[in-house]
């Protein structure tokens, strides 16, 4: 099943420096119906003005994402780690136990735009620690690339929850296809361009999909498309 999201149903709420499009229930918005896709909590794309940003905040029990589009994200905690991510880099943060941080615009002046993502981890109470890691953008235009996942290396970060969060660059009337087991879940969200999933369902420029009970996932681009997939349990 497919199940689509457009990019105009999301919850927008924008302030002085901040303007954020929520995929699910988060901060003033809450709909019993639209809290969690399996493990996934949080799919929030955020654009913050030029230094500025997010003061002193906790979390706990909880595996944080951040994907940078454009700009750059600047990260300090009270475990002592600093950290500047921009495009080409996904920040990995397990808050566990409790980390508190900060999250401001690092540039002077060009606009941040990140997806910050929330999933719950596979066990709580774990150690916080954070990191930066650097994937190969060139590998986008050839295949899923892995940014995100239980199974770590030298370009993928660590998550401590049964996923993997890809991304891909397609150009216009290129494919992908994806394999998975039917009893998994698909997460499928357009960063930039237009798409064909399957012979009929089109998504546009930050719409989603909530697959599940599917075992194959064949996309087609219609126009110059980047896209992110996450599978999960």
């Amino acid at each position: 099943m497919i199940e689509v999201y457009p990019a105009d149903s999301r919850f927008h709420a924008e302030h002085d420096w901040l303007r954020s499009n929520f995929s699910f229930s988060f901060g003033p918005y809450y709909n019993p119906d639209n809290t969690r896709f399996g493990p996934m909590r949080v799919l929030n794309d955020d654009f913050i003005a030029p230094q500025k940003g997010f003061g002193a905040h906790p979390h706990s029990d909880m595996e944080v994402v951040s994907i940078v589009l454009t700009g750059k994200l600047r990260h300090q905690d009270n475990l002592g780690n600093v950290g500047v991510t921009s495009w080409g880099e996904i920040q990995r943060m397990t808050a566990g136990r409790g980390i508190i941080h900060t999250e401001y615009s690092a540039s002077t002046d060009e606009e941040l735009n990140l997806l910050q993502m929330w999933f719950e981890p596979e066990e709580r109470g774990l150690e916080p620690s954070y990191e930066i890691t650097r994937f190969d953008v060139d590998a986008l235009a050839r295949q899923w690339t892995p940014v995100v996942s239980t199974d770590a290396s030298d370009h993928v970060a660590k998550i401590h929850q049964d996923m993997t969060i890809y991304l891909t660059d397609l150009a216009i009337g290129e494919t992908r296809s994806y394999e998975t087991t039917s009893t998994r879940r698909m997460f499928l969200f357009v960063i930039d361009g237009d798409i064909q999933v399957g012979d009929e369902t089109e998504l546009h420029k930050r719409d989603s999909a909530r697959i599940t009970e599917l075992s194959k996932l064949e996309v087609r681009a219609t126009s110059p498309s980047r896209l992110m997939l996450i599978d999960l349990p």
